[in-house]
């Protein structure tokens, strides 16, 4: 037993269950791959500041769940926790939004960091995909993005998911709403923080899980009463090419999200299988973010979806992925010639891309065989001094057990043709 164990509310992802979780990242990365989105990567830490001005310093995440560190030379960071802010700094920082046609479309996968509460669901260190497309204002990019997020899921075997759907306004529009929501919630019964919060933003109230503070919020002034006619305009396109394509929506005029950057277009995707976190990605559209954070103007939408939360909801639906054997083959050495020999086609095997695996320390046949059963390998690959002799190998089928002798120098052709 280690010494050591994996710190609370983390988790290792190990076999055979890691194996589930790249499919899901697969899963999510296709249709983005299909659709001109890039792949980028972004360091695991960043600026304190850089999250701080665009996720925002009102905002949990910022005040309470951000791991932060100072380095020997006085630099302050953050494990990230989350993409978007780091995404768009990395596309600021390489002036992709000057060397091609707009939008840049990226999409990334990673690990992001957050210190709550650890719960089913819920941990400090967790799994996303994500997708951005920076530099242009079309309702059809927003679409685009909701639609690839759906067919992802959907190509996964998952049908019990909602997409909550909400418009949050922009410049013009939202100051005017905002005044009557702080005047809204100043009258009602909440601790400090909260009142605080009233102050720096207040649409992060609506927010607000807790079923005291849900309570009061009956009869609160409605962001989509105060749109502006080019922000409803602009939404009901978006709702317009969603329904045309077959993603049926649900209208939330409550959903707000937990982040200071949104504007317009805000989703979220939940499932009602996975309890009280039943959010299992979501994202928007956040056209300030860049000049937030010191960049032109580049309006610009995204989302990220949790690999974790995703394959709890597949569990909960009781899909089973059908993941391909991390083995086909197996060699069987019998005696120190035939290890040689074996381990030698072996590598002619994994050259040619069949996954193959061996006998490794000298197991005995009986020993070697149970191994070749539990890896999954679908043919044994088994030779002894005989069949070397006359240049044969003896295939067996692990499934029926039928085993044949084929040629040494065509166990290339015969395994292929086995497998299809």
């Amino acid at each position: 037993m280690s010494t050591f164990k994996a710190p609370r509310g983390t988790y290792d992802l190990i076999p055979p269950d890691s194996a589930t979780y790249l499919a899901v990242r697969d899963a999510i990365a296709a249709p983005l791959k299909r659709s001109g989105y890039g792949y980028v990567e972004t360091p695991g830490f960043e600026n304190v500041e850089l999250f701080a001005r665009g996720v925002g310093e009102s905002t949990d995440i910022v005040t309470k769940e951000m791991y932060t560190l100072t380095t020997k030379g006085g630099d302050e960071l953050a494990l990230r926790p989350e993409g978007t802010a780091s995404v768009l700094r990395a596309a600021l920082e390489a002036n992709l939004h000057k060397v091609g046609n707009l939008p840049v479309k990226l999409w990334y996968s990673g690990s992001y960091y957050r210190y709550e509460r650890p719960q089913k669901g819920r941990y400090r260190h967790f799994s996303q995909v994500g997708a951005e497309a920076i530099g242009a204002e079309d309702p059809a990019l927003d679409a685009e993005l909701i639609i690839l997020a759906h067919d992802a899921y959907r190509s996964l075997g998952l049908r019990n998911f909602r997409i909550l759907l909400n418009s949050l306004g922009d410049a013009t529009c939202r100051p005017a709403y905002r005044a009557a929501l702080q005047d809204f919630l100043r009258g009602l019964e909440l601790d400090d923080d909260t009142r605080r919060r009233i102050e720096i933003n207040p649409l992060r109230v609506l927010d607000d899980k807790r079923e005291a503070v849900q309570k009061q919020l009956v009869g609160a002034p409605m962001l989509g009463d105060h749109l502006c006619e080019a922000c409803k305009e602009y939404h009901e396109q978006v709702r317009e090419l969603l329904t045309a394509e077959g993603v049926a929506f649900e209208d939330d005029p409550k959903l707000v999200r937990g982040l200071d950057y949104y504007t317009r277009t805000t989703f979220e995707f939940v499932h009602d299988g996975l309890g009280s976190q039943s959010a299992v990605g979501g994202g928007g559209r956040y056209d300030g973010l860049s000049e937030m954070i010191g960049g032109p103007a580049l309006p610009s939408v995204g989302w990220a979806l949790g690999v974790d939360r995703t394959v709890l909801a597949l569990e909960a639906e009781g899909v089973e992925l059908d993941l391909p054997s991390a083995t086909s083959v197996f060699a069987v050495p019998l005696g120190e010639e035939a290890r040689r020999v074996l381990f030698g086609a072996v590598t002619g095997l994994r050259r040619a891309g069949v996954a193959t695996d061996f006998a490794y320390g000298g197991k005995g046949v009986k020993a070697a065989m149970k191994a070749a059963n539990r890896s999954g390998a679908r043919l044994a690959v088994i030779a002894g001094e005989r069949d070397l002799a006359e240049g044969v190998v003896q295939l067996k089928d692990l499934e029926s057990g039928e085993q044949t002798a084929v040629p040494l120098d065509g166990l290339v052709e015969a395994v292929s043709a086995r497998l299809g």
